[in-house]
């Protein structure tokens, strides 16, 4: 079982066309329990993905935990997700969002002199949805665990580390627009 241990750690560092070590029929059912069990350690398989690791796919399915541990290296731990804000909040915000959207494209039409300021705003908005999309995707218990650690890396680059860390979130809209002065 140790041998298994140190392939599995060695293995998913080379480099995804690496060859495939050869993993006879009869040591595979300890083998595929020890990989799958440091890959979902190292955060790079999900415990539901049964399709993932059967003997006759090893090749295909090493390919994809190279790809996904060299992807998730530098990514955050799936722990940071529980920083985000709540699904339901963040589905409120991002409906809201979405909302005012609709709204900037209906007004383009109908407010050619301000049609600038429109497109912006509606620029901006698309921004700040891409940002709520990634805590939606990071927050998402659906998801599978490298999707949910390659949206907090998304996140953490958008944002950059310092507000990524302090949890500093962007707000949902562009409210700044829409600031008067008197």
């Amino acid at each position: 079982m140790q041998r298994f241990v140190l392939l599995a750690c060695s293995m998913f560092a080379e480099p995804e066309t690496a060859p495939v070590p050869a993993i006879s029929p009869t040591d595979w059912p300890i083998a595929r329990c020890v990989i799958a069990a440091q890959a979902i350690e190292w955060e790079i398989l999900d415990p539901r993905e049964e399709r993932l690791l059967d003997w006759e796919e090893w090749s295909a399915d090493l390919r994809v935990l190279r790809r996904r541990y060299h992807e998730l290296k530098d990514a955050p731990p799936l722990a940071d997700a529980h920083r985000c804000p709540d699904r339901r909040t963040v589905g409120e915000l991002i409906r809201a969002n979405r909302s005012l959207r609709r709204w900037l494209q209906a007004r383009q039409a109908l407010e050619v002199d301000r049609l600038g300021w429109l497109r912006e705003t509606a620029e901006e908005t698309d921004e700040l949805h891409q940002v709520w999309d990634l805590i939606r995707q990071a927050g998402s218990e659906v998801y599978y665990v490298p999707v949910r650690r390659l949206a907090l890396k998304r996140l953490r680059q958008v944002l950059g580390p310092t507000a990524y860390e302090a949890g500093d979130w962007p707000p949902h809209v562009p409210w700044w627009r829409f600031v008067t002065e008197n």
